[in-house]
């Protein structure tokens, strides 16, 4: 209150004027609601309108009636009632500070009201809201006044106040029983009911409605706070359902505690879209039946060009010419021994040449064949060669006789053959879409599988897996299929959409390559068993007729009929099977001839 209304208040009391005094305080009264202060004046303590309340009710006025909310006496007609009313109702002064009953309940700490002391304090605050309310009605009577309405308040009514406090009290900690509840459900899987909390809910409605709406106490989904992928979460998940960005090594399984350790998870490794050399090889056969390129343990390439036979140094680049066949004659197969020592060359008259590369000699020509030879393969001492003329012969060059075994089975040219790691099996593919399995001392073959649907000349042994054999078919086939020869039994097919040239197994991962011509002519790197495409590696411009892969196991050469030699690094070394290859994938683009 300004000093200016206190003073009209005092001297309305010095002229013992009860009502005067009552109308100043009700103006200061309407100022202040409406926001209304008088500039320039200090402000003093209300103990001066607790001063004029104390006159107002003492002053025989018989025409005053109680304001309810105020304390003030006005007459009941006054307009000026209504417009305090009003202002009560529509404007709020700068000092409204609202309430924060309603958050209560979902504070931090979840802690339980003490009952007893909660209903003591409630009713204690009921029976001092009674006595005042007493008080008022009484010092109203005496003054002969008229008591409204809305005053007359028993004590029964302020018990019936609080016991609502006490209802409201009790829903608070309900909430607060049923929240904690569903943070146990939801974080910690636990599902027990409210009483193993220790908490015995009173028979109240909102316990019965918690009671209803808890059967299952969790959420409908229990999903609320759980990310989902896919649709499928929970602690049965597979493991290759696992969010591909996760980088946690624990998962979820049935190991200790519910969680499984996972293996290490490896960085992706790097493979080179581009080859690192190109060599030209001039006149390199487009010729799907025919095996041209062979990569020896010494680590010099052997290539069939036309009539001429060449070696590649690896390690010095240099360009050698083994030998030169008649004019009219060609290269058909080239095939090194295991050490790489001795060079085997298949000719178009089916001839079978024995070169010692060192010495630059032929040192022996076997015959047998009455058609080319275009395929070769070493088992120890023995070379095997396969011939248009639909036999194999089996060669020990330590013999002198041209053949020690031939082999009969297939209906048209053989064109693809593989020795298996351990020398005890001959893997024979024909142009009659059959594959062939020969033991070391058979003359029929042993295993006999038909599912190809074209002709069959990519077959590669895994050096991992004793009896895995590998299979690719020709242009109406393009199956990549796999079998297992102990078994006798096949394993997997999978369908590459183009025709299947060759098949080589890198030696120090669980990987494959194969390469293809119509109609991609590209390279892909498989994994298995998943079968998974690790690249695809393009820019021959024809059919990729040639495989081979260099000693330590990272390097593969490529040959085509757009009469070029490409060489990738697509595997890893032994001790580098985490970290890529392909950081030093373009060591040279340097595009030289091997002749």
């Amino acid at each position: 209150m300004t000093i200016g209304g206190v003073a009209d208040v005092i001297a309305a009391m010095a002229d013992r004027d009860a009502a005067e005094a009552v109308r100043a305080v009700r103006a200061y009264a309407d100022r202040r609601m409406v926001g209304v202060e008088d500039d320039g004046r200090d402000v003093v303590t209300m103990d001066a309108v607790g001063t004029a309340k104390a006159a107002a009710a003492k002053a025989p006025s018989a025409g005053l009636v109680a304001e309810e909310d105020w304390g003030f006496v006005t007459p009941p007609t006054s307009p000026s009632r209504r417009k305090v009313k009003e202002s009560m109702r529509m404007v709020y002064s700068d000092r409204f500070v609202p309430s924060r009953a309603a958050s209560m309940g979902f504070r931090g700490e979840f802690s339980m009201l003490d009952a007893e002391e909660e209903d003591g304090r409630l009713a204690r605050d009921a029976r001092d809201a009674a006595t005042r309310r007493d008080a008022t009605h009484a010092t109203h009577a005496a003054g002969g006044g008229n008591v409204n309405a809305d005053d007359n308040v028993t004590p029964h009514g302020a018990v019936a106040n609080g016991a609502g406090a006490a209802a409201a009290a009790s829903d608070r900690e309900d909430t607060s029983a049923a929240y904690g509840a569903l943070l146990r459900s939801e974080l910690l899987g636990d599902v027990s009911p409210p009483e193993a909390y220790g908490i015995t809910p009173p028979p109240t409605p909102s316990v019965a409605r918690y009671q209803r709406a808890s059967t299952s106490y969790s959420s409908p989904g229990r999903n609320l706070f759980r990310f989902q992928s896919d649709g499928v979460f929970g602690p049965s998940t597979p493991r290759a359902s696992e969010s591909p960005y996760s980088l946690s090594p624990v998962g979820a399984g049935d190991g200790p505690l519910g969680m499984t350790l996972l293996a290490p998870r490896r960085t992706p490794r790097k493979i080179a879209r581009s080859p690192f050399k190109v060599l030209d090889a001039p006149a390199l056969q487009d010729d799907f039946y025919l095996n041209l390129v062979d990569w020896s343990a010494s680590n010099v390439l052997a290539v069939g060009l036309g009539t001429c036979v060449y070696l590649w140094s690896a390690c010095t680049s240099k360009v050698t010419k083994l030998c030169e066949l008649a004019p009219n004659d060609s290269v058909c197969s080239v095939a090194w021994t295991q050490r790489g020592t001795y060079l085997g060359v298949g000719t178009n008259s089916g001839e079978v040449q024995l070169w010692d590369v060192a010495k630059g000699k032929m040192t022996r020509a076997m015959h047998g064949h009455r058609s080319r030879a275009g395929t070769l393969a070493w088992n120890s001492h023995t070379l095997s060669s396969g011939s248009r003329d639909r036999t194999i012969l089996n060669r020990d060059i330590r013999s002198p006789n041209d053949y020690s075994a031939k082999l009969v089975g297939h209906k048209s040219e053989v064109c693809g053959l593989k020795w298996s790691y351990d020398d005890c099996q001959l893997a024979s593919g024909g142009n009659d879409n059959q594959l062939f399995i020969w033991n070391a001392h058979s003359s029929q073959p042993v295993l006999r599988c038909s599912e190809h649907t074209a002709a069959v000349k990519a077959i590669a042994w895994s050096p991992h897996q004793h009896g895995l054999l590998a299979s690719g078919g020709g242009t109406a086939d393009r199956c990549i299929r796999f079998w297992n020869t102990v078994t006798n039994s096949p394993l997997q097919c999978v369908d590459t959409g183009s025709q299947v040239c060759n098949l080589v197994w890198s030696k120090n991962v669980n990987e494959i390559v194969s390469t293809h011509g119509y109609s991609q002519n590209q390279i892909v790197v498989w994994r298995y068993p998943s079968m998974s495409k690790l690249a695809t590696l393009t820019g021959h411009t024809l059919r990729v007729l040639f495989l081979s892969i260099s000693p330590d196991g990272q390097t593969i050469v490529t040959g085509a009929g757009d009469e070029t030699l490409r060489f990738w690094n697509v595997f890893p070394g032994v001790k580098s099977q985490v970290s890529g290859v392909g950081d030093n994938a373009v060591s040279s683009l340097a595009r030289t001839s091997i002749r």
